[in-house]
């Protein structure tokens, strides 16, 4: 039994607790009996009483509530297909004439039960319509339920059994007809909030691209605008329940949240869903996981996982994590929750000791350039601005490029040689991100550390990208977090062939930046020769220009 009994009499719950020893045949939904026996103590209680019954038609529980609802209990997580309900169908009294209510809705969608069930209970206790409910396999935007009213308990003389095995394969088809992609790829739904809808649809355009390099099949998108974000979901209670039934109609594995979930926050929505939950600070660290060539790369990005990972090791002793007993209190020892927060913060400890020592080898390797009096000229710039193709045709390299997100993790270095001599080190840098985490940007010290001892910083942006000048902003400000804005800087304006009907001379003109094509080599000339001019403070002509792909 699950409710509050207080105030009721001995003899009331006792006819309480023999509903549950009460039994439907499997293939009706409720028997007329079993109805009255319901209307008939709610009615005298003065409160609903209501029954979880599995398919079997066995009751599963038995809940009091008070006049107007009733709280269901935790019935643990679904198991099963992701196109299955929970197996249980909720039938209850109403005692004030009032159809199926939105809390019986919201039920029936966050519990994925088969069926809501309300039948009316008459003054006299005798039941009288009945009101039903279950979920639809429909498009979005459509109802996701259907809603039945029946003129007496008599006249459920459907087959429950043949309609919920039917219905779970109506889903399965949807599911199935709606995929079309690989069986190992996840199927995810990306969720955010924000307060205008022009920033979350931009928000939401860049996570389809991170989803997309994480190889993740983006099989639907949901944006709630409001301007406080809710402190136990992130987005509202209602727009949880379009989320879930919009996860079951699609098939959804995972969702995918466009802003960083405390920890309290991904635990209370993963309960709701019933789904696997990440933010995009976790998506952002499975990307680099699986890009990450060098060692140097990997143990950064363990250590950034870590980070991640070690506030959100949840307690699942109920509180004590030792048991006091004996003088001076020696318990039994460490709990499997603190050895592995003893694990991992052991593990940082040893990560950071791996990442100084390559750190220290790196310092060598830039004091002998110093010592060879090469310039350092450093690529920066958003994510997938370009910035590998154009070191690859300055420098007639092959360094690996992709047109996703975050395609270049680990730093890479080749010479060019300018005319009279001259040379310099141009480096290739992880791109960056609007609203990094400072945590996350730390990690690649690799790359930070290339970046303070550079004389040149060339800012590579992608020019025909109508968010131009946020991403240039975002990566600016970035800049400023790692004190790197005292490095001298020239602006890349790439991707200058991607321009339609734009004045791309009156665009570099107005940003005070080098118009180029990395793809059809246009630009270079002006772009050496402006490097050479802020290098050297000369005017030397970058035609003649020398490239080698010598790895430096």
């Amino acid at each position: 039994m699950f409710g509050n009994t207080q105030g009721l009499k001995a003899n009331q719950i006792k006819r309480i607790q023999k509903l549950a020893q009460r039994r439907v045949r499997p293939w009706q939904l409720v028997s007329p009996e079993l109805a009255r026996s319901i209307c008939e103590l709610s009615v005298d209680i003065g409160r609903q009483i209501g029954l979880l019954i599995d398919r079997r038609g066995r009751v599963e529980w038995t809940i009091v509530g008070n006049d107007q609802r009733m709280y269901l209990p935790d019935i643990g997580r679904l198991r099963g297909a992701k196109t299955h309900f929970r197996g249980l169908r909720l039938v209850h009294a109403h005692l004030r004439g009032e159809a199926l209510s939105r809390d019986d809705l919201s039920d029936l969608s966050l519990l994925r039960l088969d069926y809501v069930v309300a039948v009316l209970a008459g003054a006299d206790g005798l039941p009288g319509r009945v009101h039903t409910a279950h979920l639809l396999p429909g498009e979005t935007g459509e109802s996701p339920w259907r809603l039945e009213d029946f003129a007496s308990p008599h006249s459920l003389d459907f087959d429950f059994i043949e309609t919920i095995t039917e219905l779970e394969a109506e889903f399965a088809r949807k599911v199935e007809r709606a995929g079309e992609v690989g069986d190992e790829t996840e199927r995810a739904m990306l969720v955010d909030v924000a307060r205008e809808a022009t920033k979350g649809e931009d928000n939401l355009a860049e996570m389809q691209e991170l989803a997309r390099t994480a190889g993740i099949a983006v099989v639907g998108t949901s944006l709630q605008i409001r301007p406080k974000v809710d402190p136990h979901y992130l987005i509202g209670k209602g727009k949880i329940e379009e989320v879930v039934l919009e996860s079951l109609q699609k098939g959804v594995d995972l969702i995918v949240f466009g802003r960083d979930l405390a920890p309290a926050q991904a635990r209370a929505i993963a309960d709701v869903t019933e789904l696997r939950v990440i933010d995009r600070t976790q998506l952002i660290l499975d990307i680099f996981a699986k890009r990450a060539m060098s060692a140097d790369g990997k143990l950064q990005v363990e250590l950034a996982q870590l980070k991640y990972r070690m506030p959100r090791l949840t307690r699942e002793d109920g509180g004590l994590s030792r048991l006091v007993g004996g003088i001076g209190g020696i318990g039994p020892g460490e709990t499997k929750l603190e050895i592995n927060r003893r694990r991992a913060r052991d593990r940082v400890t040893r990560l950071e000791r791996e990442i100084d020592k390559l750190s220290r080898r790196r310092g060598v390797r830039r004091a002998q350039r110093q010592r060879n009096r090469l310039p350092i000229v450093a690529l920066v710039g958003y994510t997938n601005a370009g910035k590998s193709t154009l070191l690859n045709q300055l420098t007639n390299s092959k360094v690996f490029v992709e047109d996703k997100l975050f395609a270049t993790l680990d730093p890479t270095s080749r010479r060019l040689r300018f005319p009279r001599d001259r040379q310099v080190i141009l480096i290739d840098t992880v791109g960056f991100l609007r609203d990094l985490p400072a945590d996350l940007a730390k990690a690649f010290r690799a790359t930070t550390e290339e970046l303070a001892h550079a004389d040149l910083l060339l800012h590579v942006v992608d020019v025909a990208d109508r968010h131009m000048n946020d991403k240039r902003e975002a990566v600016l400000k970035t800049l400023e977090q790692l004190n790197l804005l005292n490095i001298p800087r020239l602006l890349v304006l790439n991707k200058a062939d991607r321009l339609k009907g734009q004045n791309g001379k009156a665009i570099a003109r107005r940003t005070m930046g080098i118009l180029t094509s990395a793809t059809k080599r246009e630009g270079f000339k002006e772009l050496l020769r402006e490097t050479e001019n802020i290098l050297w403070q000369k005017g030397a002509a970058a035609k003649n220009a020398i490239f080698s792909d010598d790895t430096y």
